[in-house]
């Protein structure tokens, strides 16, 4: 059996607030994904939680910017703009039901947003579209084209 380590997060737990609270972070990252690794048939769980905290960047980072470049091309090509992209992303996303995540992919995950129940519940209570909306403004651009490179 493959043994995972929970990996280090590339930013401190509160760097996120006030979209994503340190309390939020903490249990999310030490509870929920350090439970994902404890049992073989979650594998995907730590696979999707390690690409997540990866896609999330500290509150006003300059990467949480789409800069020019192939992603911001292809999301103007492919949504109009990235307003229309998000809004379609939040859309179909939160009318998703369940434990589950949702994705923006082109040939391979470029964005994964986890929509299960503890990724939000503390800050957002039941309102995930509330949840939709700020996570975007913690989301690692920089991190994303690369993997959108990748995948042409």
């Amino acid at each position: 059996m493959a043994k995972y380590t929970l990996p280090d997060l590339p930013y401190a737990y509160d760097a996120l607030q006030s979209y994503i609270s340190k309390e939020i972070m903490t249990l999310h990252h030490n509870n929920n994904h350090q439970a994902s690794m404890a049992a073989v048939c979650l594998w995907t769980g730590h696979i999707n939680h390690s690409l997540f905290w990866k896609n999330l960047a500290p509150t006003n980072s300059p990467t949480t910017k789409l800069s020019p470049g192939p992603l911001k091309d292809a999301i103007d090509r492919d949504f109009g703009s990235v307003q229309a992209m998000i809004k379609e992303v939040n859309g179909a996303t939160a009318a998703l039901q369940g434990s589950v995540w949702g994705w923006l992919v082109s040939h391979a995950v470029i964005i994964g947003i986890d929509i299960w129940e503890h990724a939000y519940y503390l800050d957002y209570k039941n309102v995930k579209v509330n949840y939709l909306h700020a996570i975007w403004h913690v989301m690692n651009f920089e991190e994303a084209e690369p993997r959108y490179k990748a995948a042409l």
